[in-house]
């Protein structure tokens, strides 16, 4: 793989993106400046006390806060769920539980305080999920969207053919959870590039793109394959996974950031007009 120079300047070869975001703009019309925009938090964990995320009501309202600081119009809860550990009933139990906590807060709260807020999951994969009909339970909303979390391991031929019959027998369009930390557990690409070749949308997490000061090494391969990735399919969502206050934080902000500055500003408007569309 080309990599990027010490001064994070994209290879030659993806030079020419900026020209696609460029006309992508003008073709949509767009002219847009500063965060004027409808920004959307894809993936996210701020439903309270019900996975991992944030553990309570108050936790709940710091983030989202946070959310709206950084100019977040829409976020998308995606809590856990494991078909192993809960049935999907049970799941939809609990979060509606959390959901009603964020509504106490919307409704004590100015409603331009809050970011609007819509329901989904992050779905672990689990073996003949392309043909469980109650994974249409666990899409975002209405929007026949889910959000899929791979395995973390090499990927096999049963992983290839329970996406592609989530996308092709469950008409369901599928969302990538966090593309880039697959990546390393995949020394044979052949089913990587078999699954990225279906109709889905990658997610990335956008602190995959920031800059980290110290150059940890492992941090920096990974920003530069999130730009070389983007760079190559530009046709994206952007989510922070956030869980917290502290070290998994919103931060979506701070990605847009760094891909405007390696990319420019055409490639946040293909992402945000990819983001509205995969929840209509």
């Amino acid at each position: 793989m080309e990599g990027l120079s010490d001064a994070g300047s994209l290879p030659a070869r993806s030079i020419c993106m900026r020209d696609i975001f460029v006309l992508h703009a003008f073709i949509c019309g767009t002219n847009r400046t500063g965060y004027d925009i409808w920004m959307i938090d894809f993936h996210t964990h701020v439903l309270p006390g019900i996975d991992d995320g944030s553990v309570d009501q108050n936790m709940t309202k710091q983030m989202l806060l946070m959310e709206r600081g950084q100019g977040v119009d829409h976020v998308v809860a995606t809590p856990h769920f494991y078909a192993d550990h809960i049935s999907v009933k049970r799941f939809l139990e609990k979060r509606a539980a959390a959901f009603a906590k964020v509504k106490e807060l919307q409704v004590s709260m100015e409603k331009s305080a809050l970011p609007k807020l819509s329901m989904g999951a992050e779905v672990y994969y689990f073996p003949g999920m392309g043909s469980a009909e109650q994974l249409k339970k666990l899409m975002i909303g209405e929007s026949g969207t889910v959000l899929i979390e791979l395995p973390f391991e090499q990927w096999s031929e049963s992983v290839y053919q329970d996406v592609r019959d989530v996308i092709e027998r469950q008409r369901l369009r599928v969302v990538l959870a966090h593309i880039e930390r697959y990546v390393e557990f995949q020394r044979d690409r052949s089913v990587w590039e078999r699954i990225f070749a279906l109709p889905l949308i990658p997610q990335i997490n956008a602190g995959s793109f920031a800059k980290h000061r110290g150059g940890l090494f492992r941090r920096d391969r990974r920003r530069q394959f999130c730009l070389e990735f983007l760079s190559d399919h530009p046709r994206l969502i952007l989510g922070s996974d956030c869980h917290n206050l502290t070290g998994r934080k919103p931060n979506l902000k701070e990605g847009r950031d760094a891909i405007e500055a390696a990319l420019g500003r055409g490639a946040l408007e293909m992402i945000d007009d990819v983001s509205e569309e995969v929840l209509v």
